[in-house]
Formats: structure tokens, C-alpha cells, sequence
């Protein structure tokens, strides 16, 4: 199950949609065209986890929601320093991390590719609670 941004709009269509790996594909690749989006995923029939993707150009941030008000982000893997700072869509907001948390969008790609074949979000690396 996904909900991402409409690349129509721009906006974050909540919307669930029950689809095959390859719609999702194709829905990242037409954001990552427009430059910018926000994706999030999870498994059918569990609420949780939820893995939250948001990228802008070559910059993404991976969150996840373990739980009701359980949220984490994911360590970035040193692409930008620490103390730099991007803005990534955050829904149909812009948000700003710093460097720890910020990753080549093709890697978030990849990671959020592993977590639709495996359902597991703990070993796609080190995890921070918010």
C-alpha cells in the first residue's frame, strides 16, 4: 500500500494505493523527473510500520513510523556533512535536515525498495528516534 504526490499537482494525495512494486516504481521515477516528492509505504492489512520517503534533487530523508507516535529517522550516509542543511518535502511541506539525516536519493530508492520485499525496516540501518 503507497500514497504519494501527485505529479499533477504537486500535492501529497493521501489516498492509499494497493498496487505491484512496479506502479510505485514508476510514480517515484515521474517525481524524481519533476525533481521533488514525498512517498509513503507499508505492507497490506499492517498499519505499521510505514516507511516515509521525501527527496528534493539528489537529497532524501527516510522516516519511519513504527508505531502510534513512534517515529524515527534514518542515519544518512554521509553525502552531505554534519552541520549542512537541505529542505525535502515532508508531506506538501518543505522541511530541513541536517546532513545526518540526508541521503542520495538513489539510495533511498534502494532502501525503500528492500522494505517492500522484506517488510522489515530495522536492518536498512541505524535508526534515531524522534
Amino acid at each position: 500500500m503507497w500514497a504519494a504526490t501527485s505529479p499533477e499537482s504537486g500535492r501529497f494525495t493521501s489516498t492509499e494505493e494497493p498496487s505491484v512494486v512496479r506502479e510505485l516504481s514508476e510514480r517515484l521515477s515521474e517525481l524524481r523527473s519533476r525533481g521533488q516528492g514525498y512517498i509513503e509505504v507499508r505492507l497490506p492489512n499492517l498499519e505499521f510500520p510505514t516507511l516515509m520517503l521525501g527527496f528534493r534533487g539528489d537529497h532524501a530523508v527516510v522516516h519511519l513510523l513504527s508505531a502510534p507516535e513512534r517515529m524515527s529517522l534514518l542515519a544518512g550516509d554521509g553525502t552531505l556533512p554534519s552541520h549542512a542543511e537541505v529542505e525535502v518535502p515532508i508531506m506538501d511541506e518543505l522541511a530541513l535536515f541536517t546532513g545526518d539525516f540526508v541521503m542520495r536519493v538513489d539510495r533511498a530508492e534502494d532502501l525503500l525498495h528492500q522494505f517492500i520485499r522484506t517488510g522489515v525496516a530495522d536492518t536498512l540501518g541505524e535508526w534515531c528516534e524522534l
